[in-house]
């Protein structure tokens, strides 16, 4: 790498990005056991404990995300992994307890929240509108890279030097990163503090560069945006997959080892099989919906559908996972269903960017997922409750399982019904009433 990386070498490091921000996520759920018992936790408390992650989540979210509109990507990322890698480090004290945790998880989830559309948003910069499903895809990825490196180190670093030792651990793997994000990133030419280029040639895609977004205002009162179907559709939608994500991260190490039997080393191994899921799901979701595009097939086609059929995938087969005995089925369904709803993710990215103009895309990115995540914060903390109130750990999976299943197929409907950014990016093009704008809604 230059100086500067190219776009190709920005994604890297936004792929990174996402593993360690995955890793530090998961880093709980996979010590899971050792935490309760050497902490006395009740399985509430320690939901308690997995939700607090989220508690500042959509918050940090929605201010660094009207933030990352004004002030550029370098620095913002730079301050967020900072935050989080020094809220991993003061776990390694011996004496820190229930409450030092339940702390320094609130103080992560804020470091973290705006991660992943800061991500999305930086990415975008380096990138034209009609080649954005593939990159933002690639981000998603990052996140289930965490999951296939992170996890079986993790448990790896955890049973040779003990829990405490994962958390620093991956609070040094953020120090690092930083270090080359400083020497490396930075935003692309696409971004929001400049004029979009438009490069010779570039294709006349529906709502591409040469059409919606080429004729965009400047600015579009934020009411107008987050009350289009596809703000609505899309932030639902990834709600339903951010709760069954939140269950995962918190419960599926627990479940998989407790009920199904898995040893560690086998955990190890089962945790990473939605991730590997993903990594395959998301690339074709992505790689289909760019070619569908380039091909002229309508944003609502390419994004809310082919995102919505794998939200409805994901809720299927997690319906299954409590009604199949075998431990390959299970498996099965255990890889699929919390894996191909995230190819849903990076596509409502992109069609949520479709629809709002270049310099209110981090606040309107921001303010989606800070929407989305406030599923995060219940998740965990509903299992728990779940769990403690059944007349059996297996029957408080099942029915947390269930639970998270049917809402996924509710955010497929959404998905399906709602998300149409050709219609909404027309919409947004005609002029705006004085009166809204003379009120501050553009602003």
């Amino acid at each position: 790498m230059s100086a500067r990386a190219g776009p190709r070498g920005v994604l890297t490091l936004l792929v990174v990005f996402m593993v360690i921000n995955f890793a530090d996520k998961a880093v709980l759920g996979l010590t899971a056991d050792s935490i309760m018992e050497e902490l006395n936790l009740s399985a509430t408390q320690f939901g308690t404990v997995a939700g607090s992650f989220y508690l500042l989540f959509s918050v940090s979210a929605l201010l660094v995300g009207f933030m990352g509109d004004r002030v550029r990507a370098r620095p913002l990322l730079a301050g967020l992994v900072l935050v989080w890698s020094v809220a991993q480090l003061p776990i390694l004290i011996p004496t820190a307890g229930f409450g030092f945790l339940l702390v320094t998880r609130v103080l992560l989830g804020a470091g973290e929240g705006p991660g992943f559309p800061l991500a999305n948003h930086t990415a975008f910069t380096h990138f034209p509108s009609h080649r954005r499903s593939l990159p933002a895809a690639l981000v998603t990825m990052g996140g289930a890279l965490g999951a296939i490196v992170g996890g079986p180190l993790t448990i790896l670093i955890s049973e040779a030097l003990g829990w405490r030792a994962a958390f620093g651990a991956l609070g040094v793997a953020g120090l690092l990163w930083l270090v080359a994000w400083l020497r490396y990133g930075g935003s692309g030419p696409y971004g929001a503090s400049e004029e979009t280029p438009v490069a010779p040639g570039t294709p006349a895609v529906p709502g591409g560069e040469g059409s919606s977004n080429a004729t965009m205002p400047d600015r579009v009162p934020y009411l107008r945006i987050l009350t289009t179907g596809t703000w609505l559709g899309a932030t639902f939608a990834t709600a339903t997959v951010l709760w069954a994500l939140a269950l995962a991260l918190a419960w599926i190490p627990v479940y998989l080892e407790d009920e199904i039997g898995l040893s560690k080393a086998g955990l190890s191994l089962a945790i990473g099989l939605p991730s590997l899921c993903a990594i395959v799901l998301v690339l074709v979701g992505g790689g289909l919906a760019q070619r569908l595009i380039s091909r002229g097939v309508t944003y609502r086609v390419a994004q809310g559908v082919v995102g919505g059929t794998a939200v409805a995938v994901g809720g299927l087969f997690m319906l299954g996972m409590t009604r199949v005995e075998a431990v390959p089925l299970v498996l099965l369904c255990f890889g699929v269903g919390f894996a191909i709803g995230n190819t849903q993710t990076p596509l409502a990215n992109a069609a949520i960017s479709h629809v709002c103009p270049e310099r209110q895309r981090s606040a309107v990115l921001g303010a989606s997922y800070a929407a989305a995540t406030m599923s995060s914060v219940l998740a965990p903390y509903v299992t728990g409750r779940i769990i403690d109130a059944a007349p059996s750990q297996g029957v408080g999976f099942s029915l947390s399982f269930d639970l998270a299943a049917l809402l996924l197929l509710a955010g497929s409907l959404a998905a399906f019904l709602l998300i149409r950014p050709d219609r909404d990016a027309v919409s947004l093009r005609r002029p705006v009433d004085p009166e809204a704008e003379s009120a501050g809604l553009a602003r």
